[in-house]
């Protein structure tokens, strides 16, 4: 005689502790580093040359906002959210 065993799966709702900060004027792109804090893409969008991106966790920003067109600076913005591990703090 075999006894046959069930297993049941549960799945806990944690509150998450991630709240959106405010979203800056002319916000263009938003992307979260490796621990949740943003790394924001702002400025006039795809034809213009005044974006650039901004980490709230480590608070570094774009080095050249004035040659950087949205085609480019998506790749640089979202290479350093894919690396930082800094928490926003405030």
């Amino acid at each position: 005689m075999t006894t046959e065993r069930t297993t049941t799966m549960t799945t806990a709702v944690r509150a998450s502790v991630f709240s959106e900060p405010d979203r800056p004027k002319n916000l263009q792109i938003r992307y979260l580093n490796l621990v949740g804090a943003s790394v924001d893409v702002t400025g006039g969008g795809e034809h213009a040359q005044d974006n650039r991106w901004t980490c709230r966790g480590c608070k570094d920003t774009s080095s050249s906002p004035e040659t950087d067109w949205l085609w480019r600076i998506r790749k640089t913005a979202s290479g350093h959210a894919s690396t930082c591990r800094a928490i926003q703090l405030t």
